[in-house]
């Protein structure tokens, strides 16, 4: 059976629509050699906007209104230990800060009011009001080739040095870090290697970074690309692919990274089972955002699907450890909630927090769950997005809703939290949207 231990909520969930062909590839979705599921798929016909119990609100700004809002069907497993508010009915518009070049990431710089956004192509830049410019430029260590580039930034604690996540000229994955200014600015003269990991296919890179709220850097590792896991990689975490790594990015003797002593696999089998020493969590396809509540600590997860359905993953802290410790989120033996490779022991791993079908979109953006100020009738929702939907919606953990907030967008990858505490919508197209009252 799978478990559902330190988890908010479990839910399925059908949610609105993308009109449009999915991308040949973007900066996540699988390649077209997908393997198919063992289970035969199923279709959830669209219903009437009528049906959908969350609230649909006008964008006040750049974003109009091209969809229909979702069907949501909810069937809740279990439920959280602790309480949780429930998110109220939020009226949201969006307002663009910046206009860039494949925006992928936004994050954090500690003491920094600014906004640091990572390019696909391979540039870091800052925007400060109008002011936009380039503090790293690493376009000569990657090609935005498909899923490939330029995909995650996380700042160090202090805020003195910058790990960068990118695939090589080779397509390979490589973690490094760069010292870092007062002023903010990457000194690319002088790169450390972190981690360097070898990606067998072109797709699947994961590529995002995270510090927790433990200190250490946390890496999520796609399954290695192709399609279906062939290789079986994410159901095994002696393979550091398919993985959540956990390491503390600082040099370590004679080794460029070091191990929590805490890691699951750091002192050997855990629980009868051999893993990777860097390995906290595993059995995901292609983890493209990760993020920690910085109220809760829970651990979210935005897990790209395979053929039909795409999912979120949370799991909570369990008493002083970190959210997260030697999970299994189930990929491959299932696909969100549906058995899929047969061959796979799905037993003991943990299922979604919320899922929808392809019908309704073709590719988690990712999202992070809300802590500003400024729309507090919309914490402590999880705010995600579908490069496909151009939606931005809202997941109520409390309730099992599913909001409807924004609609038009184009190509959305990603939805983080800026330094004021409020949310960033950004699109390969360029833009860089704030989410503000409406």
């Amino acid at each position: 059976m799978r478990t559902t231990v330190a988890r908010l909520a479990a839910a399925a969930l059908a949610i609105g629509g993308c009109t449009a062909d999915p991308p040949q590839q973007d900066a996540r979705n699988e390649s077209t050699t997908a393997v198919q599921p063992t289970v035969a798929p199923t279709s959830a016909p669209p219903a009437s906007p009528s049906t959908d119990p969350g609230t649909t609100v006008a964008p006040t700004t750049t974003v109009t209104s091209v969809a229909p809002a979702p069907t949501i069907t909810v069937t809740t497993t279990t439920t959280t230990t602790t309480s949780v508010p429930v998110v109220g009915e939020p009226r949201v518009g969006a307002v663009e800060v910046a206009r860039l070049e494949r925006p992928v990431d936004l994050v954090v710089r500690p003491g920094d009011g600014r906004l640091y956004v990572v390019e696909q192509d391979g540039r870091i830049v800052r925007v400060d009001g109008d002011v936009v410019d380039v503090v790293a430029d690493l376009r000569d260590l990657t090609d935005a080739d498909g899923e490939r580039g330029l995909l995650g930034l996380e700042f160090a604690p202090d805020g003195s040095s910058a790990y960068v996540n990118y695939t090589d000229r080779d397509g390979d994955t490589v973690v490094a870090e760069y010292p870092t200014s007062d002023d903010g600015v990457l000194d690319t003269s002088a790169p450390r290697i972190v981690l360097a990991v070898d990606q067998p296919f072109g797709n699947h890179n994961g590529g995002d970074l995270a510090v927790g709220p433990d200190g250490f850097l946390y890496i999520p590792l796609g399954d290695g690309g192709s399609g279906g896991d062939p290789r079986r990689h994410a159901s095994d975490p002696t393979t550091l692919l398919g993985s959540l790594l956990r390491i503390d990015p600082r040099p370590s003797g004679d080794r460029p990274y070091g191990i929590p002593a805490d890691n699951p696999f750091a002192a050997g089998p855990h629980e009868g089972r051999d893993g990777a020493p860097e390995v906290w969590a595993w059995g995901l396809r292609n983890p493209w955002k990760i993020d920690f509540d910085p109220v809760t600590g829970a651990l979210w997860i935005a897990d790209v699907g395979q053929n039909r359905v795409e999912e979120v993953d949370v799991v909570e802290p369990v008493g002083e450890r970190t959210a997260g410790f030697a999970v299994d989120f189930g990929w491959s033996a299932f696909e969100g909630n549906d058995r899929f490779n047969t061959d796979v022991d799905g037993d003991g791993s943990t299922p979604p927090v919320f899922t929808y079908e392809h019908s309704r979109g073709c590719s988690i953006s990712g999202g992070s769950p809300y802590r500003g100020t400024a729309i507090p009738e919309l914490a402590p929702a999880y705010v995600y997005s579908d490069f496909c939907a151009g939606t931005v919606w809202a997941f109520d953990v409390a309730s099992g809703r599913n909001l409807t907030l924004l609609e038009g967008f184009r190509s959305v990858t990603a939805v983080r939290t800026g330094p004021d505490g409020e949310l960033y919508v950004l699109e390969r197209t360029g833009g860089v949207h704030r989410l503000v009252p409406a």
